[in-house]
């Protein structure tokens, strides 16, 4: 009877170990996540004023304009992860061709706001790839945890769910893992 006992016990003190273990995991996720959400906003609140600024030299160029405007307001209003990531991928090459724009215009591309603005955005798009980085680690580590014995018997139950990992589009993706030829 004793030995049952403290059989029980000992299960239940790994049971409650387990759990405490993946709570802590999941709340190290959202943490994330919430840095995540923190660099976003920042950017997104960047992203008008680099607008306003282009505009007044590049009127004719409205399309582009217009599709970061609506690239930002996908972003902002993204719901999952899954949603999110690609909203901001979407954001990401709009900038990208708002960028290019300044090499269109000589005057864009040497107006102090516009420099100050790009190197804002340029930061902010740093510090949101390393959030993304430890967001997706702290996510590949609770996931792990809840498919590993014996949490996979108890973690669905207990009411831990995977979480999606933030990542980076494909064409963004080929982009950074293909190395630039050299030629003289």
């Amino acid at each position: 009877m004793l030995f049952f006992l403290g059989l029980i016990v000992v299960i239940g003190f790994f049971l409650v170990l387990m759990y405490n273990r993946l709570v802590a995991l999941r709340q190290t996720t959202r943490q994330a996540w919430s840095d995540i959400d923190v660099q976003l906003k920042q950017r997104y609140d960047l992203i008008p004023n680099l607008v306003e600024t282009v505009k007044g030299y590049a009127k004719h160029e409205k399309g582009t304009l217009e599709a970061v405007i609506k690239a930002r307001n996908a972003a902002m209003n993204a719901g999952t992860v899954a949603d999110q990531a690609a909203a901001e991928n979407m954001l990401t090459g709009a900038l990208k061709n708002l960028f290019a724009l300044s090499e269109a215009y000589p005057e864009l591309k040497a107006n102090t706001n516009f420099l100050k603005l790009q190197a804002e955005i340029s930061d902010v798009e740093n510090k949101i790839a390393a959030a993304r980085r430890f967001y997706n680690n702290a996510v590949a580590e609770y996931n792990t945890a809840q498919e590993q014995f014996p949490a996979v018997l108890f973690a669905k139950q207990l009411g831990f769910a995977p979480r999606d990992f933030f990542e980076v589009a494909a064409s963004e993706s080929a982009a950074v893992n293909t190395a630039p030829s050299v030629k003289f």
